[in-house]
């Protein structure tokens, strides 16, 4: 039997981490996934999908796209490494764009809360205005902008779904890189003040997110939303991280260590090692409390659940091939 058009859906980048979050989820609620992937799949690609080994490019300019089963949505989930990422996101975005405009597929976009810049205020919904101070801010206003200018012209469909820092689902993350990089040894490392909000993005639960306002049918040319994800303290977020380790044998016996990100090394380092560069030009994220009130995507999709932190900080320490789920819990000595 042919795939349903309006139950198909494009995703670019399918092999990253949200890209295959959102495979997932898309072929858990009976959608045919169509996978573009630069190489083979990764293993936790779904077994139906589609797969379409196609540079991107390529595919927004050639003749592969006349190849694929049409589709209602396409979902861009290419994040260019970050080194090169104020050079190849727009490129990237626009291409994605062409895709779906050539589909007539409804484009649907990962956001981030860089639109909104070091002096944003600490809760952020649609109507936020955007005001990046960094470079990778800019760029992203300009390919929402881009975005909601095409959906005005009629040329394509767009949802954008903003977002704060990913974790689960994978590595390639401050989750993994640096949070919980030596939680095996007993220390935690949070990157900000403990005591600020900062807004965190549960992969699986994004996903779903995507998948739910994928189906909704009153949607307008351009539509923005925010997800709510986990908005906590740095207390909070690591007190349930503890909770989630200690659940999994990794409670450590003479308590946890606790670390905190050398920041003026950092930005020293960034005069000569590009990557630590990009990273300090966005540490202001750290400083400034922000939260996402997602009470419009509740609205507009009410069946969406949320996974409890600690549950999924638990799931994503053991996608990490941290810990062993059903673990005893050391009992901690006292001095």
């Amino acid at each position: 039997m042919a795939p349903q058009p309006d139950r198909t859906v494009l995703i670019l980048g399918a092999n990253g981490r949200f890209g295959l979050a959102a495979a997932q989820a898309f072929a858990v609620a009976g959608w045919h996934v169509v996978a573009q992937v630069r190489r083979d799949a990764a293993p936790a690609m779904p077994a139906a999908a589609e797969l379409v080994r196609v540079p991107l490019a390529a595919l927004a300019t050639g003749d592969a796209l006349a190849a694929l089963p049409p589709a209602s949505v396409v979902v861009h989930a290419v994040n260019p490494i970050y080194t090169r990422w104020n050079e190849e996101a727009l490129p990237a975005a626009l291409a994605g764009m062409a895709i779906a405009e050539r589909l007539g597929a409804r484009f649907l976009l990962p956001g981030n809360v860089y639109n909104y810049g070091a002096a944003m205020p600490a809760v952020l919904d649609e109507q936020t205005p955007q005001r990046p101070s960094a470079d990778k801010g800019e760029i992203r206003v300009a390919i929402e902008r881009e975005l909601e200018t095409r959906a005005g012209a009629g040329r394509l469909g767009a949802t954008v779904i903003t977002a704060g820092d990913f974790f689960g689902a994978g590595s390639g993350s401050w989750f993994d890189q640096v949070v919980v990089r030596s939680i095996a040894k007993g220390k935690i490392v949070y990157p900000g003040d403990p005591a600020l909000v900062h807004a965190w993005a549960y992969l699986p639960d994004l996903a779903r997110a995507f998948v739910a306002v994928a189906a909704l049918r009153d949607v307008a040319p351009f539509e923005r939303f925010a997800f709510a994800g986990h908005s906590v303290t740095g207390d909070a977020f690591v007190a349930a991280l503890e909770r989630a380790a200690a659940s999994l044998g990794l409670a450590p016996a003479h308590g946890w260590r606790h670390g905190a990100m050398p920041w003026p090394l950092v930005r020293i380092a960034g005069l000569v090692m590009p990557l630590w560069r990009e990273i300090a030009k966005m540490s202001y994220l750290w400083r400034v409390p922000h939260a996402l009130d997602g009470s419009r995507l509740r609205a507009r999709c009410p069946a969406l659940t949320t996974t409890p932190l600690e549950e999924a900080l638990r799931v994503s320490l053991l996608a990490l091939g941290v810990g062993r789920a059903g673990a005893a819990v050391p009992a901690r000595q006292t001095s």
